[in-house]
């Protein structure tokens, strides 16, 4: 069923990345597009947060002491140089808020092929949560320090007040590599 979520996601991310984006509606109104947007972006993030949620006590523990989370579906595609985008959701715990973001992510490297999974990020703190939305977090100064900490695959500790996994249809890998990854909060998406 993820993986089915991901296909609609992907072609989401398409159709967005492109720019094919209707006329903004007006200012406290949703067009309904928009709307349909926010409901497969939901979908697609409470499927990966049960499936990580379900399959890994320390997502779980993890996700008890967060603040609030953020899950977006990703599709990656490489040859020699990598790139990859998505949308998703950040989510205030306490409040329920949601703030619809997209990220983007540029790589150098062995690849070859295109991937799609599910990102999902745990925040420690309000200031944390609210620094990734604004832009103002240091996608390099996390993986650094993720890649410094020994037994990164068992921790169950954040990182810089953030904690990453990434599901792929081959399951959960702890700590993904978020290095030159960009995430903002579009205004035609909320």
């Amino acid at each position: 069923m993820a993986i089915q979520g991901r296909f609609v996601g992907l072609f989401i991310t398409t159709y967005l990345w492109l720019g094919v984006e209707s006329a903004l509606p007006q200012e406290g109104q949703l067009s309904a597009e928009l709307e349909q947007q926010h409901l497969v972006i939901n979908a697609n993030a409470q499927n990966a947060l049960d499936e990580l949620l379900s399959s890994n006590e320390v997502a779980r523990a993890l996700y008890e002491q967060a603040y609030g989370y953020a899950v977006f579906g990703v599709t990656k595609a490489g040859f020699l140089v990598s790139g990859g985008a998505g949308s998703g959701v950040a989510v205030n715990k306490a409040t329920g808020e949601r703030v619809y973001m997209r990220m983007g992510t540029a790589g150098l490297g062995l690849s070859i092929g295109v991937q799609a999974y599910d990102l999902v990020v745990f925040f420690e703190f309000e200031p944390v949560m609210y620094a990734f939305m604004d832009g103002g977090w240091d996608s390099s100064v996390t993986a650094q320090a993720a890649a410094g900490q020994e037994g990164i695959a068992v921790t169950s500790s954040f990182v810089n007040g953030v904690f990453f996994y990434q599901i792929t249809d081959r399951g959960l890998m702890v700590a993904a590599d978020i290095s030159g990854t960009r995430f903002w909060v579009p205004e035609n998406l909320n």
